[in-house]
């Protein structure tokens, strides 16, 4: 068991974290760890979780967060750890080893570091305690003001350590990782001047002044531009040092930097006998954290060191394949590989998908940069992902032996051996080593030569972190072509006069392809062999999926033979998630999503999505979130079609899973609006919603992949599983009412009446119409509803005839029925109070209040409004509650109480602007408006219609 506060607050246990619920809940936990086996008093816990006035049942509320966080650590076996929530009179106290408690340890590792006496050791302990850091701190948790200041205290903490981790690099002359420190931190901190003067001093000393002077002047413009201040001392400080040209403390150089022979070395009986070659000016690395593209620093040899010729000398060595031809776009990579290629010793990675053009970029960049390596370029297929399998090492590098000038008899009979005289043999070179589709770091390693001037280009469609780690390598991700450069690589095949005379049927050719160089060679193949096609004719026939893969496919060459070849490399755990991603209905995957669609659990499935990303099969475009290129998503598709359904039907019930547990946090008053499908398969693990913010975002995130998921359900023939999809988004609905709902609840409504099921139907006209009454199509929304209270008493729903009513009321008072209406909504108050559910009848009061209001009867309204107010939790309702408060502000206007009513409706605004409820706040600003001439109302109003339009 692990209590973090460094980051998210959370509980982590062996079968993974505990669900905290809602922030609160957070914020206790929060408060209780912070003062760790000491008790603390209910009116601090108070003063944690409300940053105002508290309610009056403060105290209970706290006491149910107690009760339950007792139960989750009970259940997950405290006690065996020495954890027990303890209660002592007015206080409670959380008794649990400081060990378990990551702000603890993270405190426990600064001691620890401070008494060390290897400025080595130092810097590890250093990063270790800032490796408990996961995020911002108390992060998760409603934060009252000694929360607030308890994670103020400890980013500064963390600012201090961040500091203090740089000065010890500096300790060690390794500037270069100050640097890279201090720069990601002082982006964030911009205004922190102790972070901007270790930077510029960090920078300085690694001999990067200029950066270091740009550095202190933006600083110095961005104080003064957001605090009207000059730099303090530490800054200015730091800039005189600088203008000085003060060294500041001494600091040995890295021994790889102190190789100066004074004579070329003998040549040995094992050894081919050669010279070194001349001295050339070459540039000085650009260390770790370098501005991209900043120049680099030239280093020369002394004067008196003279370029040794020697008429023996052999001519450069070249192993290089043709340069591709029809190379088209990569600028900005071709750039990056310079500039990795600018350091001593440099291995540059060139990553990425099967197909995506990792040999032609590598190769492209070797050809233009010839001049850079005078001794020669040496090139090996490894055959990483190849069915013929991978060369022998030591084949490998007698070829490299070989081509260096050492005889066929000198060349060593082991790999250790060879290895150890290429790198001899290099280590006086300035050569370039391409090593083509490398499967992993270890046969890289053996290959690297030995001079700090050697460049070796590495290509894999692995992401080979191993060498990143081992021998810094610097990767070059390579993604698919854009859409013109596609084009373009089309023409360079085919001639521009064929792709002019048809520019979108070759834009269209670009799409399809996906932007994946292998598949537009294989499709420009296709169309030079047969001069009579029109590119339009071969679009229509590639945008048919079923064929698709077929199409790109040419001889031994094509885009399934590449992702085959991959793919038989990975374990059968990753191979069973690939097979089964290709069946998934949305654009994205979570782990969850993926767990789903294997039948395994979130772990499991993430541990296989990663192994699927370092192969470059799927890409994580943020956190936790991965997509899968076209192409690849329909080869996956057709390595298990059989499972097709059983796919489909995990991810739909986990997406009615997630959705409900969703919709539970948003709205925790509402009623489930249905039971669950026959046959329903729960998941493995529900992802956990910590407040209501989050389950919003997941929905609103999720939209697009739930619309595809219900028409995938309905294209299958599971009209129960899209309805149900579709209906659970009913929070976001409300919450951005005009924002296209109409298709996706007209989907619905096809599926309910697909399936001949009543309650359905019911429930989904009920939404529809009054979507359709929202955006102003109140005769189409009254047709509709005139049937759902009618189906919802046909199936036994109560409430769901409730709601029906409430809608049905709301269009009849639109169409000017006012008296039928408020007869609906009296009726539905009933079904409601009848039913104990207090959600649907705060609804129907609301309405009904409003339309007292339009009858002229304000006493009528305000009763109802209260009546709703007592009904509802104040935390749990903002956007209801924002519409009610409006209702109550309108009713005292009418009855002549101006301060009153400007006073409600300022509040009704104020509580919608907090909530992000902007329909509410424009609605109680456009009476504040009319009612009083305050500039303020206006903007606020402003404010809050731009985002309403303007709003994703």
């Amino acid at each position: 068991m692990e209590f973090r506060l460094l980051g998210t607050v959370a509980v982590e246990t062996y079968t993974g974290p505990l669900p905290l619920g809602p922030a609160k809940r957070r914020s206790l936990l929060a408060a209780l760890l912070l003062s760790a086996n000491t008790p603390v008093s209910v009116g601090r816990l108070t003063e944690s979780l409300w940053d105002d006035t508290p309610p009056s049942q403060a105290r209970g509320v706290i006491q149910g967060h107690v009760s339950r966080l007792r139960a989750l650590l009970v259940g997950a076996d405290a006690e065996a750890y020495g954890v027990e929530l303890a209660t002592l009179g007015d206080a409670y106290v959380l008794r649990a080893p400081e060990t378990l408690v990551d702000a603890q340890r993270f405190e426990e590792l600064l001691m620890l570091a401070r008494e060390q006496r290897s400025p080595g050791d130092t810097v590890l302990m250093l990063k270790e305690a800032l490796s408990l850091w996961q995020g911002p701190a108390l992060s998760g948790a409603f934060a009252g003001p000694p929360l607030k200041a308890a994670a103020h205290s400890l980013e500064e903490s963390r600012l201090a350590t961040v500091e203090l981790l740089a000065r010890t690099y500096g300790t060690l002359g390794e500037y270069h990782r100050a640097a890279a420190l201090l720069s990601a931190e002082t982006a964030a901190h911009p205004l922190r001047e102790s972070l901007a003067a270790e930077l510029m001093l960090a920078l300085y000393r690694a001999g990067r002044q200029s950066e270091a002077l740009d550095r202190f002047h933006r600083t110095r413009r961005l104080l003064a531009d957001e605090l009207g201040i000059d730099p303090g001392p530490k800054l200015a400080d730091a800039y005189a040092l600088i203008l000085r040209g003060d060294p500041g403390p001494p600091a040995a150089a890295p021994a790889a930097r102190a190789r100066v022979p004074s004579r070329p070395a003998a040549p040995s009986a094992a050894s081919p006998a050669s010279t070194e070659v001349g001295a050339v000016p070459v540039a000085e690395p650009p260390v770790a954290g370098d501005t991209a593209g900043a120049p680099p620093v030239v280093r020369r040899p002394p004067s008196s060191a003279q370029p040794a010729v020697h008429p023996a000398d052999p001519l450069p060595v070249d192993l290089l394949p043709r340069a591709p031809r029809g190379f088209q776009g990569r600028t900005a990579e071709l750039a990056a590989l310079t500039r990795a290629a600018a350091g001593e010793s440099p291995v540059c990675l060139v990553t990425g998908p099967a197909g995506v053009g990792k040999t032609a970029l590598a190769l492209q960049w070797a050809h233009r940069n010839e001049a850079l390596f005078p001794d020669g370029r040496l090139f090996a297929d490894l055959r990483g992902f190849s069915e013929a399998g991978e060369p022998a090492l030591i084949d490998v590098l007698r070829e490299f032996l070989l081509a260096l000038g050492v005889p066929p008899r000198r060349v060593p009979e082991s790999a250790p051996a060879a290895a150890a005289l290429f790198r001899s043999l290099t280590g006086r070179r300035r050569l370039l080593v391409v090593l083509d589709n490398a499967r992993d770091s270890a046969t890289v390693r053996a290959l690297l030569p030995g001079g700090t001037d050697c460049v070796t280009l590495v290509t894999s469609r692995h992401r080979l972190e191993g060498l990143i780690a081992s021998d810094a390598a610097r990767p070059v991700p390579l993604d698919t072509l854009e859409a013109d450069d596609g084009t373009a690589l089309l023409a360079g095949v085919l001639g521009e006069e064929r792709v002019l005379a048809e520019p979108v049927a070759a834009r269209r050719l670009a799409e399809l392809c996906g932007g994946l160089p292998l598949a537009l060679r294989v499709t420009a193949a296709r169309l030079a062999g047969r001069p009579q096609w029109t590119l339009a004719a071969l679009a229509d026939e590639l945008a048919d999926e079923r064929g698709r893969l077929a199409f790109l496919d040419v001889d031994d060459t094509g885009v399934a033979a590449a992702l085959r070849l991959t793919v038989q490399h990975l374990p059968p755990d990753a191979v069973h998630q690939f097979a089964r991603l290709g069946h998934h209905p949305g654009g994205h995957v979570d782990p969850y999503a993926a767990a789903a669609l294997a039948g395994t659990d979130p772990v499991a499935a993430a541990a296989a999505l990663e192994r699927l990303a370092a192969a470059h099969l799927v890409s994580e475009t943020a956190p936790g979130r991965w997509v899968l290129h076209d192409l690849v998503r329909l080869y996956a598709r057709g390595l298990d079609p059989a499972a097709a359904r059983e796919a489909l039907v995990g991810v739909l019930d986990h997406g009615i899973a997630t959705a409900l547990a969703a919709a539970d946090t948003a709205e925790p008053g509402g009623e489930p609006c249905f039971v669950l499908p026959d046959g329903f398969r729960r998941p493995a693990a529900v992802r956990d919603f910590s407040d209501r913010a989050e389950a919003m975002r997941w929905l609103s995130a999720e939209r697009e992949n739930l619309a595809l998921a219900a028409q995938a359900a309905r294209d299958a023939g599971l009209e129960d599983r899209a309805w149900r999809i579709i209906l659970l988004q009913w929070p976001q609905v409300v919450w951005r009412v005009r924002d296209n709902w109409t298709p996706l609840l007209e989907l619905a409504l096809e599926s309910a009446r697909a399936g001949k099921d009543a309650y359905a139907e019911s429930r989904v006209l009920t939404l529809l119409g009054w979507v359709l009454t929202e955006e102003g199509r109140a005769a189409e929304a009254a047709a509709l509803l005139e049937h759902s209270p009618r189906l919802a008493r046909e199936a036994g729903d109560p409430l769901g005839e409730a709601t029906a009513l409430i809608n049905l009321a709301v269009v009849r008072a639109e169409l000017g029925e006012l008296p039928a209406a408020t007869e609906n909504c009296a009726r539905a108050v009933e079904l409601a109070r009848r039913e104990e559910d207090r959600h649907t009848e705060m609804l129907a009061l609301q309405h009904l209040a409003r339309m007292r209001l339009t009858a002229r009867r304000p006493e009528e309204a305000l009763a109802h409004a209260r009546t709703a107010l007592d009904l509802g939790p104040e935390h749990e309702e903002a956007a209801r509650r924002s519409l009610l408060l409006a209702v109550c502000g309108e009713a005292h206007l009418a009855l002549g109480q101006e301060d009153d009513g400007v006073r409600l409706l300022d509040r009704a605004a104020r509580e919608a602007e907090d909530a992000g409820y902007d329909e509410g706040a424009v609605r109680a600003l456009e009476v504040l408006v009319r009612t009083t001439a305050e500039p303020s109302y206006r903007v606020r109003h402003e404010r809050s219609a731009l985002r309403l339009a303007t709003a994703p």
